[in-house]
């Protein structure tokens, strides 16, 4: 199955009520399914794109230099989230990642380790309804995620397959690779003598150098009127315009960079961190930066203080990761 999906014509579209539970963070093995709810009316287009990559991938890391600088915000928007208050933190100089891992990059992993994913392992992973095929959607109607019924339980998926076992990476190499856990993403950071990085270096990182902004690249959504990042558009989850160019992922270096030189800090896929959620289990994960589902009237989390969580063996079509090192 191509990522390019013009129109898809379905029938019912579910009330959208809760704007903090938009689904991102359905874990493995919580998840509770819903029947006979009928199906999502989604509709979009999608534009083309080109990217060459640098095949060095210890090049692709850039310094975040030790400093002090703002974790959390106190423009507070989703209270569950924890979001603030607004700290002052000293941080030790650290490298991090350009972009987000690409599927290219793990595939390199994958051939020279044998690794198997958890996805791979379990045999499923969530995936968004626009990216499947009638077929899959019918046989898995019982399969939908009761509070989030846009995402399926698909057998077959995994980060080499990410629409199903019909699907693969044909054009997508580029992309982010996703339907990886926290313990996949360890794991392949580790092999590159790294590791992820924690909650408060990733939004160091974030914002550039700069406090109080909202953005990776400042407080307007669209400097400029121009786009910054792999976002939703439209109304979610029945209507995606994709005027950004993109319905699911996009390159790894589609957008410009921030002042630090790091790429698709806000959207395209969510990104995990070292840290456990406050409060919670331990193997619930930080992850940040939104995705390219997140959407200003129900999932506000493409802010730099904007975070969410996972269990650290759950997946999805929307979450990916990077790698830092210390210095």
């Amino acid at each position: 199955m191509h990522l390019r999906i013009f129109i898809l014509f379905l029938i019912y579209m579910p009330i959208i009520e809760n704007k903090e539970n938009c689904g991102c963070n359905v874990d493995r093995g919580k998840a509770k399914y819903i029947k006979n709810e009928g199906d999502i009316n989604l509709t979009s287009e999608e534009g083309e794109c080109r990217i060459d990559l640098p095949s060095d991938k210890e090049s692709r890391m850039v310094l975040v230099p030790e400093n002090t600088y703002q974790f959390g915000t106190d423009d507070i928007v989703l209270d569950a989230d924890k979001e603030g208050p607004k700290q002052l933190v000293k941080v030790k100089s650290f490298y991090l990642d350009k972009y987000e891992v690409s599927n290219i990059d793990f595939k390199s992993f994958v051939d020279a380790t044998q690794y198997k994913t958890e996805a791979e392992v379990y045999g499923d992973s969530f995936v968004f309804a626009l990216f499947l095929n009638d077929t899959f959607k019918e046989q898995l109607t019982d399969y939908r995620v009761m509070q989030a019924p846009w995402w399926y339980k698909v057998n077959g998926s995994s980060w080499k397959n990410p629409y199903g076992p019909d699907s693969d990476l044909e054009g997508l190499m580029d992309h982010p690779v996703i339907h990886v856990s926290w313990n996949d993403a360890k794991a392949y950071c580790a092999w590159r003598n790294g590791r992820l990085p924690t909650e408060t270096e990733w939004e160091a990182a974030c914002r550039g150098g700069h406090n109080n902004t909202k953005y990776p690249w400042g407080d307007k959504l669209y400097p400029e009127k121009q786009h910054r990042a792999n976002i939703w558009q439209g109304t979610f989850p029945n209507h995606n315009s994709a005027k950004d160019g993109f319905i699911g992922t996009s390159p790894i270096d589609m957008f410009a960079p921030n002042d630090f030189g790091l790429y698709n800090m806000a959207g395209n896929v969510w990104e995990w961190t070292e840290d456990s959620w406050q409060g919670r289990d331990p193997k619930e994960k930080v992850k940040k930066g939104g995705s390219y589902l997140c959407h200003r009237s129900y999932c506000y989390r493409y802010r730099c203080s904007a975070r969410s969580h996972n269990t650290e063996d759950s997946s999805a079509g929307n979450l990916g990761f990077r790698c830092a090192k210390s210095t």
